[in-house]
């Protein structure tokens, strides 16, 4: 029988066809490490370890990536506010080094309490900021950049498909855009692919974590991570994508814009994303302020494996 995929990509169920008989390349978002993952995030993993289970179960052999935020995500995912490792750095009072470490040896236990298969590459966004560099070089080279104060940005008006995984009404978007925090953006979805060290001369707190490259000194975004990773270990396409909802309209819109226009080639063939949790009639996150983790549920007495089923 037939193994069938609901991709987001077509917002339909598709037949599972792999680019190689009998082989998955299976990139699954990983969390970003500065504080302890909550239940609803943890519910994305599972998702993915049972549909892991099911591409083993069917006899493909699966070549798992998973990655490590450590570096570029701000406190909104447009591009705004501040480095989350940064923050959370200031508010601990302990090293954006240490505290990667820390949360993801949190999040690691956490997938083995879970009874989550590991990852066959676990790929760090701090090492791999070489990657990350040269496919900022190619788009550039490709003219889908230009430098504003505060980084290197990708012109998503170049991209005549831009938005199709979200499936984003891009006119609308701008029409009833509100006044832009950065008005120095050409249009309201573009993105920073490499942000500038702000300047404690200028009043900015100098950053932990910093790398020079050929725009200045500074850090990746978020979205670009991905794609430098996963096309380093999947190849420029690969069968499956996964991560949770919200990575839809911004984070995989991103990592799709950015790697089409590099290569050529479609990033990943089929897309699926996990719903959030609901906690009464709000998704359970940090921001919503309901957020419980896995070491409070066993607290309480209830086994991780009876979350997990």
């Amino acid at each position: 029988m037939a193994l069938s995929l609901y991709n987001t990509l077509g917002r339909s169920l598709e037949v599972f066809t792999p680019l190689v008989p009998g082989e998955v390349g299976l990139y699954t978002c990983g969390p970003t490490v500065y504080a302890n993952p909550h239940l609803g995030n943890l519910r994305t993993y599972i998702f993915e370890d049972v549909l892991k289970r099911v591409l083993l179960a069917n006899s493909y052999h699966v070549k798992h990536v998973m990655n490590i935020t450590d570096v570029g995500h701000l406190t909104s995912d447009a591009d705004e506010g501040e480095d989350k490792m940064e923050k959370g750095s200031r508010t601990t009072g302990k090293s954006v080094w240490d505290i990667a470490a820390e949360y993801t040896e949190v999040f690691k236990k956490n997938l083995a309490d879970l009874n989550i298969l590991p990852p066959d590459i676990w790929c760090k966004a701090t090492d791999h900021i070489a990657e990350q560099i040269i496919l900022i070089k190619v788009l550039e080279v490709k003219g889908f950049t230009y430098q504003i104060k505060d980084g290197i940005y990708f012109d998503t008006a170049k991209l005549s498909n831009y938005g199709k995984l979200a499936q984003l009404d891009i006119a609308g978007l701008k029409a009833g855009a509100r006044v832009e925090m950065n008005p120095e953006k050409r249009n309201s979805t573009d993105f920073a692919l490499w942000k500038f060290s702000p300047q404690p001369s200028a009043g900015g707190a100098k950053r932990q974590m910093e790398w020079d490259s050929p725009w200045g000194t500074g850090f990746p975004g978020w979205h670009i991570e991905c794609s430098a990773m996963s096309v380093k270990y999947l190849g420029e396409t690969f069968e499956i994508h996964c991560g949770g909802i919200d990575h839809i309209p911004v984070h995989h819109t991103n990592e799709i814009a950015q790697s089409e226009v590099a290569t050529g080639k479609p990033l990943a063939r089929y897309w699926l994303h996990g719903e959030f949790l609901i906690d009464g009639e709000k998704r359970m996150g940090k921001s919503e302020g309901n957020a419980m983790t896995l070491a409070w549920l066993t607290q309480q007495g209830i086994s991780p494996l009876a979350y997990r089923y």
